[in-house]
């Protein structure tokens, strides 16, 4: 038989389905397709959906939008992997009814299509049981015994006959849409959180004096009091003695050098075991708890290589590239060197003890306590590996949060968040101007990106202090806050932010005496810093759900490029917040900022207050309104919607 009915278009679905789409748990998924077929017959539609696990589908009923667009929605009711695809059918009975009122309404002779209409529900009765039977039953009755046949126009489209139909009828030509389609419903932290970046050996206070996670675990709730949700830490593992680094990179080290911590591995273990001079694994522990009772979650840095002191280098040295005269080849990325570090070989002939190996790694950690990964350089291993571990933790551990860390190719960073990354680094970094803001945030907020990659807006990274960071002083390290923490319900920084550490190697984004290679003891309220405003950024993000999101990014117009506008807001414009930022962190500017009456829920012409949350004041807006920003005052506006008035 032909097949009468097509379905294309179905979103969300991410490369023809080839990969799973992101959704949080406790939500809707909400369907679209666009759904037709040859003639005037009337359709039917559900989206049927089941978690992965399962083996039977549910069905929730679809609905038509017009030009022929349909939509429908499912519960994504656990933190789980579901699979949901679309049937379409031809409705006999609605397509005979709209028929029959076509034709009783132009008073040419129905009743013979009305008898057309009875046989199709006697079939319909067949197939009924319990009330519904006896629904149909007495309808059929009824216009059996009507005196004028034109009078069954009333009767056919009464609701309680269409639902007893629904119910019952056969769905002819039923069309499922191919191929099954998946959604990876995360938990509420994938989407949204401050991160906090830091090494744990330097959160003490003794110059040169390395900490140990006892003492970092004591910088806990003071990273709690600035309002962030994720302490994400660098390698903790034993840290190699062979090529180990000295001060800013140098080859030589002295013996107090504590070496990069991504130089990973000597005799006192590899990447199940803790550096000695932060203490033991107990002590990890305790961490972690201590993090957990102050509503904070541990992230932990997952770096796939190795020194040269890694037990695995005599353990399995087919993990390695070996030269010619047997040597391995330690990492490059001209015009850096890391001769401290050894890549992994994933091409080795033993590829799977590998694979299996790293995959134990972070199955001892989550055992530990960790359920987020940020995982170092991943755009160098195989992507089809991140596709298996991710899926292979996963389907055990669906909670476990994996953040990319590949500042590379584009198209290779939305690989790495097709195959199971739940978030992603990003270019925010480097976009300062208002147009390459505009266009970035513009791509990430709409479907297909939206669909699958998550962004992590970091302000700064131990490897990277930007330019506008370096030059823009303390303005800058406000402004840049703001944009990366409304932008984005995701973001992070890297310690120091909070004391706008700003020196850099001339010429270059690299942190002079940089905490790689060094211990720092850091003074944590010296004149300056801007942890009270950091705070108060981070409260007004837990205050307002609005913030909570990236698709609901709005850019608003202004007459001048140096001050950006832009509006978040929940659907029901509960919560509605618009930010203004002045991107010159050197000179105050003004503009003329416009404001759409429907982005705030308010009439045409009609006002409405809104207050600052940065400073307390209130403003009166309208449709134009006037904005100037000092950056020596504050970079910013975030204005939330009081009242309309």
């Amino acid at each position: 038989m032909l097949n009468h009915i097509i379905i294309e278009g179905v979103t969300p679905s991410v490369d023809c389905g080839n990969y799973p789409a992101k959704r949080i748990a406790g939500e809707l998924c909400v369907v679209e397709a666009d759904i037709f077929r040859d003639g005037v017959a009337e359709l039917g539609a559900v989206v049927k959906w089941r978690r992965r696990q399962d083996k039977r589908f549910q069905e929730s009923p679809m609905w038509p939008l017009g030009e022929d667009r349909w939509r429908g929605e499912f519960p994504l009711e656990e933190n789980t992997r579901y699979l949901f695809t679309v049937e379409a059918w031809s409705k006999a009975f609605a397509s005979w009814r709209d028929y029959f009122r076509k034709k009783a309404e132009t008073r040419l002779e129905v009743a013979s299509n009305l008898e057309e209409g009875i046989m199709l529900l006697e079939r319909v009765k067949k197939r009924a049981r319990g009330q519904n039977r006896q629904t149909l039953a007495s309808y059929l009755e009824r216009l059996r015994s009507l005196p004028d046949p034109h009078l069954a126009v009333d009767v056919v489209f009464e609701p309680a006959l269409e639902a007893a139909v629904d119910s019952a009828e056969e769905r002819l030509g039923a069309v499922s849409y191919s191929p099954v389609l998946e959604v990876i419903a995360d938990r509420p932290r994938a989407r949204y959180g401050a991160w906090y970046e830091m090494f744990p050996r330097s959160q003490g206070s003794c110059p040169g004096k390395h900490a140990t996670l006892r003492e970092a675990e004591m910088r806990l709730p003071e990273i709690r009091d600035m309002g962030f949700d994720v302490v994400y830490l660098v390698p903790i593992h034993p840290i190699g003695h062979t090529n180990r680094k000295g001060p800013n990179n140098a080859l030589t080290a002295s013996s107090e050098s504590p070496g990069s911590p991504w130089a990973i591995g000597s005799a006192a273990g590899g990447h199940m075991a803790i550096e000695p001079a932060l203490g033991t694994l107990a002590d990890f522990d305790h961490f972690v708890q201590t993090a957990e009772r102050l509503g904070l979650e541990v992230a932990l840095d997952f770096a796939i290589q190795c020194s040269p002191d890694h037990p695995w280098v005599t353990e399995h040295p087919q993990w390695f590239e070996h030269r010619p005269d047997g040597t391995i080849k330690y990492a490059e990325n001209p015009p850096k060197q890391y001769q401290d570090i050894y890549p992994v070989n994933f091409d080795t002939p033993d590829q799977k003890n590998l694979m299996e190996e790293l995959k134990r790694i972070v199955m001892f950690w989550i055992g530990h306590g960790v359920k987020i990964f940020r995982v170092d350089n991943p755009h160098t291993k195989p992507v089809a590996f991140w596709h298996w571990l991710i899926n292979e933790v996963q389907a055990r551990h669906p909670e476990v949060i994996f953040l990319s860390e590949a500042f590379t190719r584009p198209i290779m960073m939305k690989a790495l968040a097709k195959a199971g990354f739940t978030q992603s680094y990003t270019y925010f970094t480097w976009r300062n101007t208002k147009w390459e803001l505009t266009e970035y945030l513009s791509e990430l907020s709409r479907p297909p990106v939206s669909d699958y990659f998550r962004p992590n807006f970091f302000t700064n990274t131990p490897d990277i202090l930007p330019p506008i960071l370096q030059q823009g002083g303390r303005p800058a390290f406000k402004m840049r806050l703001v944009l990366a923490a409304t932008l984005s319900p995701s973001y992070g920084i890297y310690s120091g932010y909070e004391l706008c550490e700003n020196d850099a190697v001339a010429g270059t984004e690299e942190y002079a005496n940089s905490e790689k290679y060094e211990i720092k003891a850091r003074d944590w309220n010296r004149p300056g810093n801007i942890k009270e405003f950091i705070a108060r950024v981070n409260r007004i993000r837990n205050d307002n759900p609005a913030l909570h999101e990236l698709t609901n990014l709005r850019f608003l117009d202004t007459d001048n490029d140096m001050i950006m506008l832009y509006a978040k807001s929940t659907a029901d414009l509960a919560n509605v917040i618009l930010v203004a930022v002045n991107l010159d962190p050197f000179h105050p500017h003004h503009c003329t900022a416009f404001v759409p009456s429907e982005v705030v829920g308010v009439s045409p012409g009609q006002r409405y207050r809104v207050a600052d949350l940065l400073t307390g004041a209130s403003y009166e807006w309208s449709v134009r309104n006037y904005i100037r920003l000092d950056p020596r005052i504050e970079p910013a506006h975030i204005l939330r919607v009081e009242s309309r008035l």
